[in-house]
């Protein structure tokens, strides 16, 4: 399903009809077969319910949508695929047309439309970004954001896909 071109929105309804189909299709395209941890990917990952996963070093919880514009959403994500398709194929498009096209406020839909485009580059960052903390262990710091920006870059592919 990764590299499916979808034509409408009614092309992902089909492809993910219910939530656990999109959680399934990040899973495999943020990790594949190896889970790894976003605060420490060295670590021993355990699985538990609800689609989430522990970091056994940190004792932190997260799941597929933990560092992607999907985190701390409670929006469908069925519904943000169509999103990032609309988005993709309209960028002129505006909130209130969004909303009305996902079924959602205005409200939820300007944060989408501000989340996606951030993501994509469409539209400049207005905030500076923070100066990133310095840890004493080096090396780990390094590789997380070795994974970060491995999963950014899978992401952004995926999203290129609904773009065609």
């Amino acid at each position: 399903m990764i590299n499916e071109n979808f034509k409408s929105a009614l092309d992902i309804i089909k492809a993910f009809p219910n939530e656990q189909s999109c959680i399934d299709h990040l899973t495999a395209l943020r990790w594949g077969l190896n889970v790894t941890s976003p605060f420490d990917p060295l670590s021993k990952i355990y699985v538990c319910k609800q689609n989430r996963y522990r970091c056994s070093n940190t004792g932190k919880y997260f799941n597929v949508k933990t560092d992607t514009i999907f985190h701390n959403s409670k929006i469908e994500l069925q519904k943000w695929f169509i999103a990032i398709w609309i988005v993709t194929h309209d960028t002129n498009i505006n909130s209130v047309e969004l909303g009305r096209d996902l079924n959602i406020t205005q409200k939820t839909a300007w944060y989408m439309l501000q989340r996606i485009k951030k993501y994509l580059d469409i539209i400049p960052e207005t905030t500076p970004k923070k100066a990133p903390r310095i840890k004493q262990q080096k090396t780990k710091i390094e590789e997380l954001e070795v994974v970060t920006e491995n999963d950014k870059l899978q992401m952004l592919e995926w999203l290129k896909l609904l773009k065609k």
